[in-house]
């Protein structure tokens, strides 16, 4: 079986290339990877290279292929998992596998295993460790969010506050609390904005910041301020651009403080910020991964002595946290498409992973087994004017608040087309 996938070989050194997959084992699975949703982390693992701590050293000689935001369909099922698997049946998968206490994942570590790529091998251990997920759906793209929102409800999880007079944890946000969502209006953010309105567990009084108008404006049209209330939510969208902002944030707590700050972007004054704002007892998650090693911000170590203020980070979500993800996107409790801005084909990837951080919007969708320019989702209105199959795509987006959606996928999968040469 032929596949055609992008592979790391070393810094800043990705290449598409059409390949031979070997037969599968009995402990393998052969899959059709129809979506893969870029991660800042694979800009991340491209620029690290062989240094990157998921990525083999010897890359050089044996490239793995990257991507880990992926869904498709099941091809053919090794006789090991014969009983627990069928040809057809489509499937998402939860990256990182950690097997054996190897710091291992899929798109990191495996030379035919990884999202950008046309058809893979499932190694036995993401099945093993309960990684590989059953898809009831024919929506692709949710189920390539799935793993990135499931980052979102692990941060969620990780936080925690310390019970008074015990030495006992209550395990995630608090409930009715003050929370901040700092550098919050990317495509991460926006995914932990729904799940603060939406989840059971939702916060009192919620303030997203960010310093780019642009992006807080659309947040804002995306999760309203009354959609919150509806859920009990006080929600404020803050430009902190202007350096009294920060008193205005604290004057929205009654200077108490907050319980709960994510930290989106790996951005020294940003963390600082987020710990000033802490409360007592206050927790903040620090979200974003850096690629400095050496990235240090000040912490108030006197608050965290009389007022228990604490840090912890996220890294990923696991499979349980991917299953909650897909239950409250198909109830309709949660919506990621709003993460998505641009759409594009496999022959897209290389370059708008490398660039991810000087591409503005959002999440960078990626059809596997089409040809298509990395577009945006807002240039379909004028590039509609010459092209059939984005004047259709126009008309659905529009008709959705601008968002992708089911019926576009459904109308870009009918428009692919043969792949041309790497």
């Amino acid at each position: 079986m032929k596949t055609r996938a992008v592979r790391l070989y070393g810094k800043n050194d990705l290449r598409l290339e059409e390949f031979e997959l070997p037969p599968i084992k009995d402990d393998e699975i052969l899959a059709k990877v129809i979506s893969d949703s870029l991660c800042m982390s694979s800009y991340k693992e491209a620029v690290k290279g062989q240094d990157h701590k998921r990525v083999p050293s010897d890359i050089k000689n044996n490239p793995i292929i990257i991507g880990h935001e992926f869904c498709g369909e099941l091809v053919e099922v090794g006789a090991k998992w014969k009983k627990q698997y069928k040809p057809g049946e489509k499937f998402a998968i939860q990256p990182a596998i950690n097997y054996m206490g190897e710091y291992t994942a899929i798109g990191y570590s495996y030379p035919y295993c990884g999202g950008n790529a046309t058809y893979i091998i499932i190694p036995p251990e993401a099945i093993i460790t309960g990684s590989l997920l059953k898809y009831d759906s024919d929506i692709f793209y949710y189920g390539s969010l799935a793993e990135p929102m499931s980052c979102i409800v692990a941060g969620y999880h990780e936080m925690y506050h310390k019970r008074t007079q015990e030495h006992k944890h209550d395990m995630g946000i608090k409930q009715g609390g003050n929370m901040a969502i700092l550098a919050g209006v990317g495509p991460m953010g926006l995914g932990a904005i729904d799940y603060a309105i939406h989840s059971d567990r939702r916060p009192g009084l919620l303030v997203v910041t960010d310093i780019d108008e642009n992006r807080l404006k659309r947040a804002e049209s995306l999760y309203t301020v009354s959609e919150a209330a509806k859920n009990e939510v006080e929600l404020h969208y803050v430009n902190t651009r202007d350096s009294a902002s920060e008193h205005y944030i604290m004057e929205l707590t009654d200077k108490k403080g907050y319980d709960d700050v994510f930290v989106f972007a790996p951005i020294e004054p940003v963390i600082a910020q987020g710990d000033r704002i802490l409360g007592q007892d206050g927790c903040m998650n620090f979200f974003a991964g850096p690629t400095k090693t050496e990235l240090t911000a000040p912490v108030n170590f006197y608050n965290v002595h009389y007022a228990d203020t604490h840090i912890v980070g996220s890294a990923g979500g696991n499979a349980e946290d991917m299953k909650e993800c897909l239950d409250l996107i198909f109830k309709g409790t949660i919506n990621p498409s709003a993460m998505i801005t641009h759409i594009g084909g496999l022959n897209a990837a290389v370059e708008a992973t490398l660039n991810l951080p000087k591409i503005p919007g959002g999440k960078k969708l990626i059809y596997n087994h089409m040809d298509m320019p990395l577009t945006a989702i807002a240039d379909f209105e004028k590039l509609a004017e010459k092209d059939e199959m984005f004047a259709e795509l126009n008309k659905l987006v529009k008709a959705n608040n601008g968002l992708w959606n089911a019926q576009a996928e459904k109308c870009l999968l009918k428009y692919v087309k043969p792949m041309g040469a790497c």
